[in-house]
């Protein structure tokens, strides 16, 4: 019963991201089919990647006609911080989670999806983020194809418009939570702060947007536990130790 809750309740959380996805995804058609990517070979690289800075890279990597190794080196370095994301959901599952359950979620894991699934209080049911991602993936995989093949027949000011819708879910996802909680508010304007200024600061400014985030997440996240750590749950109230598990 419970695994049914979370997941009803991840598909909810999840139609505002899905209809976010489909729009960006839609643009991301467009860009494949002037690249030269036929409709199923768009598709097939929504489903497998499940991100749109990757993709846009892999795009451009096919359109260059560069080699392999190229491509697999673009891929790593933009889409590594799945890998921090990744680390920090496995911290919020229950030791006894299986690992199909583990390896599902860590396919699916994108920013939108990480942002609403580390925002969950307590320990993180898997079937959660499941559900969100039930709705959120096919409909990137149906903006994708669908942009492939008519996206072309749109005004070029109306289909570029749907690349700010996600820019506008990032902020439904932020919000909430800074408005709870100083802490994260202070780490929020951090961060786009910082994100502002590694665009001109020597070195910084050279680097790939993918390499940069990794390198701002590392450091501000690493500052951010170290001045104000997360209390073990030991060393709380009973009362808020409730609230927690509730």
């Amino acid at each position: 019963m419970d695994k049914n809750k979370n997941y009803l309740q991840g598909i909810k959380d999840g139609i505002p991201i899905a209809m976010g996805y489909f729009a960006v995804a839609f643009t991301l058609g467009i860009a494949a089919k002037n690249m030269g990517m036929t409709i199923a070979q768009s598709g097939l690289m929504s489903f497998m990647l499940h991100a749109s800075a990757g993709q846009f890279a892999a795009m451009t990597v096919i359109a260059e006609q560069a080699g392999y190794i190229a491509m697999i080196g673009a891929m790593f370095v933009i889409n590594i911080r799945y890998f921090l994301m990744s680390c920090a959901l496995s911290q919020k599952l229950n030791p006894n989670t299986p690992l199909w359950q583990r390896m599902l979620m860590s396919y699916f894991v994108t920013d939108e999806i990480f942002g609403i699934s580390v925002s969950v209080k307590g320990e993180l049911n898997p079937f959660y983020p499941l559900g969100a991602m039930s709705v959120g993936s096919p409909a990137w995989l149906i903006g994708t194809m669908l942009g492939a093949a008519v996206g072309n027949i749109l005004p070029l000011s109306l289909s570029s418009a749907f690349g700010v819708a996600l820019y506008g879910m990032f902020i439904a996802v932020v919000i909430p939570p800074s408005r709870e909680s100083k802490t994260i508010a202070i780490v929020v304007l951090v961060s786009m702060a910082a994100s502002a200024l590694s665009t001109v600061l020597p070195v910084l400014n050279t680097m790939s947007s993918g390499t940069k985030i990794i390198i701002l997440t590392l450091i501000i996240a690493s500052a951010a536990a170290i001045i104000r750590p997360v209390q073990p749950e030991s060393l709380l109230s009973k009362e808020a130790c409730e609230d927690v598990r509730q």
